[in-house]
């Protein structure tokens, strides 16, 4: 056992340097970025750091060399901007997130430091392609979906604006799980993304942070016998930190990504280990290591929930104490001055153990009294929220948190009861509200994370602007009316560098050559498109764009995963996580309904190829069976002799970052149908909005404010609202009536009853029908047909898209977190210049 560790940083245990002494290394010379210096550091590093050369070097070599070669002007930048924070002494954002989807960096590195026309003009003169060696690149699933996608987006988009902003997550070393398709049924397999190492991080082992747990909280008497606590007989590992480039579009700001693995605070027990119990000698030690092994999927129940917990305060404990020794990095720095230095985002409520754990740092490390330390906690943090579904709201179950974080149990008992004293003075003979705020919960005995990171942060945001009204008025209605001032709207955004320049150079290229490059800094710009909508001849290069990439999507699925499809029909695509609220299912029971249609004889359908692609928690057995359901109906399109000449299904398997680069550019009707009321914001809209792609949805989540941004007739809205569907739910409406009401909806389920595996699914349509699948159906066809129906006229549908790119500069990433810097963290850009 180790007690009162609270030392930020331990050291190696080498042998003990040389006394200090001021040492003078020269710095390098700055490395160029023309195609000849680009081939001299590629050789440099292909012979040095990968040991080959040009008799046996292969591709996988050449991305390896490539890679290190990009990092290390990279890292240039990367030096002068961390010295320029700490000699101007600025304000910093500290973004906290359980998930970072990063995707493949090497292109987009490149794009960012303003050179890749030149890096691929160097590699060709070497006998590589660019393109082929990164594909090489193994995506770092550091994340589910749209939660990792979002905070990847963020820390580029930060270090474009210039703005002071660090990352910190967790090195997971078996990221999101690959998904494998068995005979039609997702199986999971582990996710080795670091097999063969990652050339963009950085080791610091150097930065050992001891993180503990379990022991208990004793009570003391200090020198000035005033009470205090401290928490003693612990348990301790090790956070190392592992350090990755985050550099922005064209300019010398380079941010830091800090991503923390476990290490163990003790080798194996040499003794046991001599006597032959191999096994025991290193249990301790892997038990230690396992809490960043694997990322575990969200909706997972069977994922060990002291781990996940363990996984949450492990890497909130190590940054807090980096962001303390941080601060405190200055001399006669004064603690009132850390809400002027420090800001601190918590993205969701997985690190929202984060105010206790700065509360115990200040109080019983620091010594300040609770009120000051609790005024300064509040001022540094932030909370985004990320759902709408109360289910979905973080709760632990008390006595776990307690055994595993006895002392930050202690004190968010004392928030809990300082808060309900202060509800109960505000609202009095309440007891209900009491109890539905307070953040203890008594019936379930559970610490609600949620209230905690409301009650603890000085902002709270929802990501869209429906999102925010429904955390005003329903999900965190009476923490709005206690603090109204507290709650605002952010809504989200994506990188154009990473979802239009890279992902799309086709279209780029068009959009360069009309308007310039302005605007991959600043996507408003792209309004500049709107003179071209009637345009015929623009509008039809704009066409031959988007069938270029519907071909290279192709061509992919040939190479990749062995799919024919046919570029001459519309790609109708539903890319996304797996959830009932998302409703894929409502998609494949439109599929259904054409395949009825053309098995009729209906020769109206018009040629459609629809795409699915998404991953289901592994013990999230509704949404596999679903997974299970487009792969039996996908059988039966594909395999009818007339259906298939007119209808394909598709489902891409181990949908990731670069894969989504691929699909979103070739998109055409892009399916956002969600339950309204039930997805807070969306991110795949807006790439497929800012490619091109025509939204079919709900008025749910962003689709609002895309709507309101492109315009209502260029999208196909369809289904009921979000009020509407609260209502629906007050009421109790069952679906039987709809069913029975609406024949193509009734031979649609009495199909689905024909197969005995879907069972479940059809049994839950007629039953409680919780996301209102039936109550939407018949809207969503008729807007399919309407959809449908324009594609078959090319010069509105090209207009229409035009509209949609041109229109969609407010779902910037760069916009997004320019409003947090101005509202919520209070930062300024910070412009870097490198000497010479």
């Amino acid at each position: 056992m180790e007690q009162h560790m609270e030392s930020v940083k331990v050291e190696s245990k080498d042998p003990a340097p040389e006394p200090a002494t001021r040492r003078t290394i020269p710095e390098p010379e700055h490395g160029g970025l023309d195609p000849e210096a680009i081939i001299k550091a590629f050789a440099l590093r292909m012979r040095y750091s990968v040991a080959r050369d040009e008799t046996n070097a292969t591709n996988g070599d050449g991305y390896q060399a490539l890679a290190f070669s990009i990092r290390d002007r990279l890292m240039e930048r990367w030096f002068e901007t961390q010295r320029s924070y700490y000699e101007q002494d600025v304000k910093r954002v500290y973004y906290l997130s359980l998930e970072f989807l990063l995707g493949r960096l090497l292109v987009n590195n490149a794009i960012n430091l303003g050179a890749r026309p030149e890096h691929e003009d160097a590699m060709q003169r070497l006998g590589f392609s660019m393109e082929e060696i990164s594909r090489l690149e193994h995506d770092a699933g550091l994340g589910n979906g749209g939660l990792g996608r979002l905070a990847a987006c963020y820390l580029e988009s930060a270090s474009t604006l210039a703005l002071p902003f660090y990352g910190y997550g967790i090195r997971y070393e078996f990221g999101i799980f690959r998904q494998k398709i068995v005979d039609g049924a997702q199986t999971e397999a582990p996710d080795p993304w670091l097999t063969y190492g990652n050339p963009w991080e950085v080791p610091r082992p150097d930065i050992l942070i001891p993180v503990r747990f379990y022991g208990r909280s004793e009570f003391y008497e200090d020198a000035e016998k005033k009470g205090r606590f401290r928490w003693v007989d612990t348990e301790s590992v090790f956070a190392m930190a592992y350090d990755l480039a985050a550099p922005g579009y064209e300019n010398d700001t380079v941010n830091s990504l800090r991503l923390w693995a476990a290490k163990s605070s003790r080798e194996f027990d040499l003794a046991q280990f001599n006597t032959g119990a191999y096994v025991a000698a290193v249990e301790d030690k892997t038990r230690s290591e396992n809490i960043s092994k694997v990322l575990y999927p969200p909706d997972d129940q069977y994922a060990g929930r002291e781990l996940r917990l363990k996984q949450q305060y492990f890497f909130v404990s190590a940054t807090i104490h980096d962001v303390i020794r941080r601060f405190k990095s200055k001399p006669d720095r004064k603690w009132s001055e850390l809400p002027d230095k420090v800001a601190i985002q918590l993205n969701d409520t997985h690190p929202a153990v984060a105010i206790p754990e700065l509360m115990r740092i200040l109080i019983d490390s620091e010594g300040l009294e609770w009120t000051e330390a609790w005024s300064l906690s509040e001022k540094v943090f932030g909370y985004t929220n990320h759902t709408v579904l109360p289910e979905a709201l973080e709760a632990w179950p008390r006595e776990l948190f307690g055994r595993l974080l006895p002392r930050h149990m202690q004190i968010i008992e004392e928030i809990d009861s300082r808060l309900r004293h202060a509800v109960a003075e505000k609202y009095p003979n309440d007891e209900a509200r009491v109890q539905r705020m307070a953040i203890l919960d008594d019936l379930s005995q559970t610490v609600r994370m949620a209230n905690l990171a409301v009650v603890g942060s000085h902002s709270v945001n929802g990501v869209a602007a429906l999102h925010t009204d429904i955390l005003k008025t329903r999900v965190l209605k009476d923490f709005h009316e206690f603090f109204p001032t507290k709650f605002h709207n952010k809504t989200n955004g994506v990188t154009p560098r990473r979802w239009l320049r890279q992902a799309n150079p086709e279209l780029s290229g068009l959009i360069d050559e009309a308007i310039g490059q302005g605007w991959t800094r600043d996507l408003e710009q792209l309004r500049g498109l709107e003179r071209f909508a009637s345009d015929a001849s623009f509008l039809e290069r704009w066409r031959g764009v988007k069938h270029a990439r519907k071909t290279k999507l192709a061509e992919w699925m040939g190479r990749t995963h062995d799919f024919t499809i046919d570029v001459s029909s519309l790609f109708d695509v539903q890319i996304k996580r797996m959830h009932e609220y998302k409703r894929q299912l409502l998609n494949v029971l439109h599929l259904i309904a054409l395949f009825h249609r053309i098995d009729d004889g209906d020769t109206s359908v018009e040629p459609r190829t629809v795409i699915f692609a998404g991953k289901a928690a592994p013990s999230y057995l509704m949404a596999k069976k679903i997974i299970r359901l487009i792969h039996h109906v996908a059988a039966m399109v594909n395999g009818d002799p007339r259906a298939s000449k007119i209808l394909k299904v598709v489902f891409v398997p181990n949908y990731d970052v670069s894969s989504a680069e691929m699909l979103f550019p070739a998109t055409e009707l892009s399916e956002q149908i969600s339950t309204a009321g039930t997805e807070a914001s969306g991110t795949g809209c807006m790439k497929a909005v800012m490619n091109g792609g025509i939204i079919i949805g709900t008025l749910d989540g962003a689709n609002i404010e895309i709507r309101n941004e492109v315009g209502e007739e260029n999208l196909f809205v369809f289904g009921h609202t979000a009020a509407e569907i609260a209502t629906l739910r007050d009421q109790g409406s069952g679906s039987m009536a709809i069913i029975e009401g609406d024949p193509v909806l009734k031979r649609v389920i009495q199909r689905l009853e024909t197969w005995e595996e879907f069972h479940p699914i059809s049994a839950m349509l007629r039953g409680g029908d919780r996301f209102f699948h039936c109550a939407d159906f018949a809207s969503y066809c008729e807007t399919q047909r309407r959809a449908a129906a324009t594609w078959m006229r090319p010069d509105e549908w090209s207009r229409m898209s035009l509209l949609n790119s041109a229109r969609s500069g407010n779902f910037s990433s760069d916009r997004a977190v320019a409003e947090y810097a101005r509202d919520v963290w209070q930062v300024n850009p910070v412009p870097i210049r490198m000497k010479g």
